[in-house]
């Protein structure tokens, strides 16, 4: 039946976006420009404000900007950082955070921060030109980015804390966090909360005072005392981070994490462990008795990678494949700690791979 009613410009503008959709059809991620226009095309026929297409707008221009800084980089590990604007650089929680930093660039690392003074301003000034990001929120009564990041082309700034964070936690293959105030506390728990509902990949977060400092140890204990001793978390949950007054602690956390395990994916409902090299079937064997608990069904089993992951970059990297029951998250930990006690003492194993 044809409608009586003429046609509006949102059917213009719905007749141009499949025009458009045939045009990119060709694209390697066709599919997913298909959905994301779709999407728009679908808003742009229904009844919302104009304060709802200048979020939309917002948001994408955040994660435009992001996006673009960030690809050329997309193989390179990062560490993002944490803490106070308010910490002094006299204090001795500015100068560890300055020589963290530098140690971890010196390992292959880039650095992300906040681009704002304090930890973040030690961060950017320890990881030395060119080796940081900085991910600035647009405040009126903020002032300007560190001078460490502030002429640099991978400052960028964000209007959405959210869209600030995603980019914080998705670019990031380690986290560690120094005193600091409501942000870094909301920072600390966002960042608990996604590892233990699996909803961000895993990732070493570390805790880091100054030495003999209490700061985290008191946080810690609020943690045992008012959530694991309720059971409103796991004990495996506290595997969950690592807490140190130790620059060489903190470091090996990090470091350590990446000895044997490269990284991880879901292939269906089956997880993928990419791993720097081949385990013996004995130490297979091993983690199957150790962490059978955490498996749905089967075994722990070797393998190549799978034929869905033929687009993959690490196609080349041997696997471990499981059916991994989704909520045990502070256990997977524990199997990467495991997995990486497996590995071979030879440099080729024990270097961190700056290249993901």
């Amino acid at each position: 039946m044809v409608s009586s009613f003429p046609p509006t410009a949102a059917d213009f503008f719905q007749e141009d976006i499949e025009m458009l959709l045939e045009q990119l059809a060709s694209l390697p991620h066709g599919d997913l420009v298909r959905q994301a226009l779709g999407t728009i095309a679908r808003i742009a026929r229904a009844e919302i404000d104009r304060l709802d297409w200048k979020i939309l707008n917002a948001c994408l221009q955040d994660m435009e900007g992001a996006f673009q800084a960030f690809y050329p980089y997309r193989h390179i590990r990062k560490i993002a950082i944490f803490g106070s604007a308010r910490i002094e650089p006299e204090t001795p929680e500015y100068q560890l955070a300055a020589e963290f930093a530098h140690y971890a660039t010196q390992q292959g690392f880039m650095v992300m921060t906040g681009a704002g003074g304090g930890i973040m301003q030690a961060a950017n000034h320890g990881a030395g030109p060119g080796n940081s990001f900085g991910l600035s929120i647009q405040l009126p009564y903020e002032p300007d980015a560190n001078p460490y990041i502030r002429d640099d082309p991978k400052l960028i700034a964000f209007k959405y804390f959210f869209t600030r964070k995603l980019f914080f936690l998705r670019e990031s293959d380690a986290l560690v966090l120094f005193p600091g105030g409501f942000g870094t506390q909301d920072e600390a728990f966002e960042c608990l909360t996604l590892s233990q509902s699996g909803k961000s990949a895993p990732v070493p977060l570390v805790l880091v005072d100054r030495p003999g400092g209490t700061y985290w140890q008191g946080w810690n204990a609020y943690i045992h005392e008012h959530l694991l001793a309720r059971k409103l978390i796991s004990p495996a949950d506290m595997s969950l981070y690592t807490l140190t007054d130790d620059l060489a602690v903190a470091c090996g956390a990090i470091t350590n994490f990446y000895r044997l395990y490269h990284s991880s994916r879901y292939v269906g409902d089956q997880l993928v462990i990419r791993l720097k090299s081949e385990l013996p079937d004995a130490a297979v064997d091993q983690l199957n008795q150790d962490f059978g608990d955490i498996l749905l069904q089967g075994r722990i089993e070797k393998s190549v990678a799978l034929p869905q992951e033929s687009r993959d970059e690490t196609t080349d990297l041997p696997r471990l494949i499981l059916s991994f029951d989704q909520r045990s998250l502070g256990r997977l930990y524990q199997l990467i700690a495991a997995i990486n006690r497996l590995a071979i003492p030879s440099a080729d194993v024990c270097q961190h791979p700056e290249l993901k």
